[in-house]
């Protein structure tokens, strides 16, 4: 018989290996979605529009996903969640045409809902001042698009890109079998059977847990968004081939995801207001230098005209990258220990509908990204848009918290 401390430690483990596998396939078009734009000669938009569609319905069932996984248990949704995706997953090695890669796309983004049921699933396992660091340490599963960016490529180019969906379903139903097989179930963890879905979704009422939906639209719908456009953006911007470009997208990707558990130890630490405000602050500072676009600049002076390279070489441009990549780890921990501090009750409806709206903003973002493109001609206009959604979250964060708090002096609050 496992002891308490061996499930916990088990069930983290078999759970975040689990997310890393599916958040790996809900990126899987940031990869095999640039040679599929050349095979079908598709403009920016419609890139957008591809890679994306998997982060609509991963990001629409988040909030009935984390319902169900309070009602029925983490560990049988998860099951079934990933079991289900296996199959689409497999097909999209045999799609030929643009429809019906938006139609895969749909049924393999179910993957992204394992996020709301995963995350309650392991906090319930862990006594609440530990809760933002098991938190984080699940989600750390986020660097699964930084796998995708690794492993991708290579099998593109070795055997071509219908040979990654194949590869990927194995490892999906592999994943599947291990995570049964390696987590435990708490029936103590269930809501009663007397709640109804309405008594669940009556925290939703709290405007708190909207104000934390926009934080997480930056943090995480941010970094879907990028994950999921960075890789052609290397390619387009500076020339680079997939390989490479996916290297230097992963440099985003990979702290992005990894680190979120140490976002989670400060934010038990520091508590979750400190940590989210400075992360808010870096994300300006880095998104405002990322917004400049290329720029030759010519002068008039007396020796005559001269001009001026403006903006950013790739080695610059990836040192920013890579600290928001930090930035947005702390800030996702960070989110969701605010979740586990004043909706201890609500975990699995709270984490669904801030998930929910997080995952809207990565299917959003990477089509506006693509329409700013084909608008203005402009690549950089993808960080301009960030740049803004940060700054309505620094001010909604200013006039509700920071203003009437010693951010800097005040004890956190478990």
């Amino acid at each position: 018989m496992a002891t308490l401390k061996q499930k916990q430690i088990s069930v983290l483990v078999a759970s975040t290996t689990a997310f890393t596998i599916c958040f790996a396939v809900w990126m899987l078009f940031a990869v095999v979605g640039v040679p599929i734009k050349a095979e079908l000669g598709l403009n920016e938009t419609q890139f957008g529009l591809l890679a994306s569609t998997p982060v609509l319905t991963g990001s629409l069932v988040r909030l009935p996903l984390g319902l169900w996984g309070d009602r029925l248990g983490g560990r049988l949704v998860l099951f079934v969640l990933m079991l289900s995706t296996v199959i689409p997953i497999y097909l999209i090695s045999h799609a030929t045409e643009y429809w019906h890669f938006l139609l895969a796309g749909l049924f393999v983004g179910l993957a992204g809902g394992s996020f709301s049921v995963g995350i309650a699933y392991c906090a319930r396992w862990f006594d609440r001042k530990n809760q933002g660091f098991a938190m984080g340490v699940f989600g750390a599963g986020n660097s699964g698009a930084a796998l995708t960016k690794f492993v991708a490529p290579s099998i593109v180019l070795a055997w071509g890109w219908q040979a990654v969906p194949k590869v990927y379903a194995v490892a999906m139903l592999v994943t599947a079998l291990a995570f049964w097989t390696f987590s435990y179930d708490d029936p103590a963890h269930r809501v009663g059977k007397t709640v109804t879905f309405a008594d669940q979704l009556r925290a939703l009422r709290d405007p708190r847990v909207w104000k934390y939906c926009q934080y997480y639209s930056i943090v995480f719908g941010g970094y879907v968004g990028l994950s999921l456009w960075m890789t052609k953006y290397y390619v387009a911007e500076y020339g680079f081939d997939l390989r490479l470009a996916a290297l230097l997208a992963a440099c985003f990707s990979l702290p992005g995801g990894v680190l979120r558990a140490i976002g989670g130890w400060f934010s038990d630490r520091y508590g979750a207001h400190r940590v989210t405000w400075w992360v808010m602050w870096v994300s300006w500072i880095c998104l405002f230098l990322l917004s400049y676009p290329q720029t030759h600049l010519t002068i008039q002076t007396v020796a005559g005209p001269k001009t001026f390279d403006i903006g950013l070489n790739a080695w610059m441009f990836t040192a920013l990258m890579f600290i928001v990549g930090i930035a947005w780890a702390f800030g996702k921990a960070s989110v969701f220990k605010y979740i586990s501090d004043e909706f201890h009750q609500d975990i699995g409806a709270v984490s669904g509908i801030v998930g929910l709206v997080g995952g809207l903003g990565g299917f959003l973002l990477p089509i506006l990204f693509g329409a700013l493109v084909d608008l203005t001609g402009v690549r950089s206009s993808c960080f301009m848009l960030l740049y803004g959604v940060t700054w309505v979250s620094l001010i909604w964060m200013y006039w509700t918290e920071v203003r009437n708090t010693d951010l800097m002096h005040r004890p956190a609050t478990v």
